[in-house]
């Protein structure tokens, strides 16, 4: 059993010495590696701090990308619908002005059909007339040779005249 059981001068000698190495640790270690550990767990709970920060900030700048897509969706659709309403206004404006144009042109080729119709019909009256002159000349001249065939045709013709 001696050596299971430690002497007495052992374990003396192993206390003091633990003793010892315990008074110069904390005379000479222990502050510094308190210092480590501490400022280790002070850069530990900065990091985890400035990771909320970072995290926080990404939410807001998610949040405002989000506000500014909004409003450029928003902005674009606005856009859009100002060009449609002015294609449409484009569009009806031009199909006003075609259709005034196409009246006037209407309008100016009835005048005009109106005009040829006009002078064609007074070409035709003025043709018809020196016709009917030219022909009534040559009828008179042929049946009115003599005197006594003009004063028969005079002759009928007030008789006709008084009786109308």
């Amino acid at each position: 059993m001696d050596l299971v059981t430690p002497a007495i001068g052992l374990v003396f000698w192993t206390v003091l010495i633990f003793l010892i190495l315990l008074v110069l640790l904390k005379v000479f270690a222990w502050k510094p590696i308190l210092n480590a550990v501490n400022e280790r767990n002070e850069s530990i709970q900065e990091a985890l701090a400035a990771a909320d920060r970072a995290k926080e900030e990404m939410i807001k700048l998610q949040a405002d990308n989000e506000l500014v897509l909004k409003e450029a969706r928003i902005e674009r659709d606005k856009i859009l619908k100002e060009a449609r309403d002015l294609k449409d206004k484009t569009i009806a404006e031009a199909k006003v002005q075609a259709k005034l144009e196409a009246e006037i042109l209407i309008t100016s080729a009835k005048n005009a059909i109106q005009n040829e119709k006009r002078a064609a019909i007074n070409q035709i009256k003025n043709e018809v007339a020196t016709l009917s002159v030219l022909i009534a000349e040559k009828i008179l001249d042929k049946e009115l040779g003599n005197k006594a065939d003009q004063k028969t045709l005079i002759e009928d013709m007030l008789n006709k005249t008084n009786i109308n």
